[in-house]
């Protein structure tokens, strides 16, 4: 189910208010939990009922492994024993469902041999709930001193609460459960819930008024590569630097918003990410959430930094490789992540060598540094949108062609359809008017103005915003018809 639908807007959430709120005020704290719990399911299997086994099972295997491990009674072998399962369970699930034929068709092309693809359908989400339920299982394993061994509807609570489910943020236990059983969070809350619509509404805005509009562009550049010329792949690229950041953090501001409509507060998983000054300021902004799980599981126990400058560089390039590896079954998601871990080891070797980052630094200094970083950004992007190594090149390629002066004024018409429609038809020029006045305002609201996070948490209800909300809202559910499913999902 999208957040972004009628279904969801007009039936599932009010649904699910009522339900939860109701349940809650009555003292039926369990029967509420369980409510929600039914709640996400429902939400999750809403696409395709076939996801939901496999996201049950996992659940209930995982919650058993870790308890067995927290028991106190279960010996350090037999504990080593259920962790190795445990792993196995959960990268075994991903790499079947999410990169067998990946793996199976590299191996026919390089051994010339012939073994079947299975066309198996990726269950929604997966990656982001394996990953999430990893983190517990480790956790109990190291018997962390953070780790509690939940009942069971409250371990099912936190993996599938339908806000975080699907694309994230990968949250940890700790920061959700004492929540959810939080009793001054139980009754409903005016001004949480004002906020929490002012968010859901600015990620609503986000996702359909303006990344929707910029996938329009995208999905006709990528279609069209050879005859696309410099500036025309040079729109085409910034679109989608746009489409994602406005897509991905749309998705996180309107799950802020939901959790924060029934008190919870859902982790911050972008901080404006297109403001950072070099490549380790950007991984420190963009899915945080993220970055934190392959700091914490990955980067840490290879040894982090503590074993010197080169084993830190090769930690590094481990790290980023899985991340690579994390977003998708195809090589371009790999050469992405390769190239982001090249992009923070060369940081970090300039760094070493000069200070440049780590020290106090000019406007002048902070202001180029951007520059190359979004620069890189913007062309590390081609590669993960293409759908493969070789459309990548060849965008590359039209990029720098400086002999092609082609222009891109008729690249830039299938942007005014939707929800911009009606406003095309009183506005001249608008073909070229609207979507260069879109460009302006993305480039503005992603470097300059200040994120979800930042308003909501000095948000004061008043007319401005209660007219703001509804507008936007307004806008946003009459577009509803044209709107595109969230990119991350396919992660």
């Amino acid at each position: 189910m999208l957040f972004n639908s009628y279904v969801f807007v007009l039936f599932f959430f009010p649904i699910v208010l009522i339900g939860y709120f109701g349940f809650n005020h009555f003292g039926r704290f369990t029967a509420a939990k369980i409510f929600l719990i039914l709640a996400s399911l429902f939400f999750y299997g809403y696409f395709n009922w076939r996801y939901l086994p496999i996201i049950v099972l996992s659940v209930a295997l995982n919650y058993t492994f870790s308890r067995i491990m927290l028991n106190e009674r279960t010996g350090g072998g037999a504990r080593k024993l259920i962790f190795a399962a445990a792993l196995a369970l959960n990268i075994g699930s991903l790499f079947f469902f999410k990169y067998y034929d990946f793996f199976v068709e590299n191996v026919n092309a390089v051994f010339k041999t012939d073994w079947p693809l299975l066309h198996i359908l990726l269950p929604l989400g997966i990656s982001f709930f394996t990953f999430q339920q990893l983190s517990y299982v480790i956790d109990s394993y190291r018997r962390d001193e953070k780790i509690v061994a939940y009942r069971f509807f409250d371990y099912a609570l936190f993996v599938t609460y339908f806000p975080q489910l699907i694309a994230g943020p990968i949250v940890t236990h700790d920061e959700m459960v004492p929540q959810f059983a939080d009793v001054g969070k139980k009754k409903f809350n005016p001004e949480s819930f004002s906020a929490g619509l002012y968010a859901f509404a600015l990620g609503m805005g986000k996702k359909v008024i303006v990344a929707d509009t910029f996938g329009l562009l995208v999905n006709t550049g990528f279609g069209k590569i050879s005859v696309l010329g410099p500036i025309n792949a040079f729109m085409v690229m910034l679109a989608y630097t746009f489409q994602i950041y406005f897509d991905f953090s749309g998705y996180c501001d309107m799950a802020t918003g939901i959790g924060k409509m029934m008190n919870i507060d859902i982790t911050m998983n972008f901080n404006s990410p297109y403001k950072a000054v070099n490549i380790s300021d950007f991984w420190k902004r963009w899915h945080i959430t993220l970055t934190r799980f392959f700091t914490k599981y990955v980067y840490i126990p290879l040894g982090g930094n503590r074993r010197g400058a080169a084993r830190t560089y090769v930690n590094i390039m481990i790290v980023f490789l899985v991340s690579g590896i994390w977003h998708g079954a195809n090589w371009t998601f790999i050469v992405w992540g390769l190239l982001h871990g090249l992009a923070l080891v060369l940081t970090r070797m300039i760094d070493n060598a000069t200070g440049i980052y780590s020290k106090r630094k000019s406007k002048t200094v902070s202001a180029v540094s951007w520059i190359f970083t979004f620069a890189f950004v913007n062309l590390a992007w081609v590669i993960f949108r293409a759908d493969s190594l070789t459309q990548a090149w060849q965008f590359y390629r039209q990029f720098f062609d400086f002999s092609n002066h082609m222009s891109g004024t008729r690249l830039l018409q299938p942007m005014i359809t939707g929800g911009w429609e009606f406003v095309g038809k009183i506005i001249p020029a608008s073909d070229i008017i609207l979507p260069a006045a879109l460009f302006v305002f993305a480039f503005t609201a992603g470097v300059f103005m200040k994120n979800t996070n930042e308003r909501i948490a000095v948000f004061k209800p008043d007319v401005k915003k209660s007219v703001f909300t509804a507008a936007t809202l307004f806008w946003c559910i009459m577009s509803l018809t044209g709107v595109a499913t969230f990119l991350y999902w396919n992660f």
